[in-house]
């Protein structure tokens, strides 16, 4: 008996991990050396891309790909459809034979709402929330509430993401 759940409508390819508790939805694909941590759950349509880690207790709603690069720790909550980037200059008719992806950290806790963008290259501090639509081209630091496009600092959040 298998320690995880996974839709029949998703795919794992092989060599993947995912933890003890762990919950994949319909119509995902987990791809090859992609490792999930324990009690995760992943919604309905979510790509998880080739190396991606995720950590522990994540939350990652429907509609989000997590491409080559990206890191989220534990208890990070992804929002419907937020979107992850992992190249800063994509061509269709010139594509790039190599690329090295910018490493995108998502840090503990940090929560990024629905529709938000996550560009390439940045961290997410510790506990920092993310609003709806936003777009992130900058770090941001611990307990931030970043909002806008490019997202601003607003405020700051305390660990159950109420305003302080």
């Amino acid at each position: 008996m298998e320690e995880y759940f996974v839709h029949e409508s998703s795919f794992v390819d092989e060599d993947v991990e995912i933890g003890k508790g762990t919950k994949i939805w319909h119509f995902c694909h987990i791809q090859k050396g992609a490792r999930i941590g324990k009690n995760c759950v992943l919604g309905q349509n979510v790509n998880v891309s080739t190396n991606v880690r995720i950590g522990d207790g994540v939350k990652i709603q429907n509609n989000v790909s997590l491409y080559e690069g990206v890191e989220l720790e534990d208890y990070v909550f992804c929002g419907p459809s937020c979107v992850f980037t992992n190249d800063l200059t994509p061509r269709a008719k010139y594509p790039k034979k190599t690329i090295e992806r910018k490493k995108t950290l998502v840090r503990t806790e940090a929560s990024i709402g629905a529709n938000a963008t996550i560009v390439c290259g940045v961290t997410i501090g510790k506990g920092a929330l993310i609003a709806a639509g936003a777009v992130v081209t900058k770090d941001v630091p611990d307990y931030a509430l970043m909002v806008g496009a490019p997202a601003k600092q607003i405020g700051r959040v305390n660990k159950y993401g109420e305003k302080i």
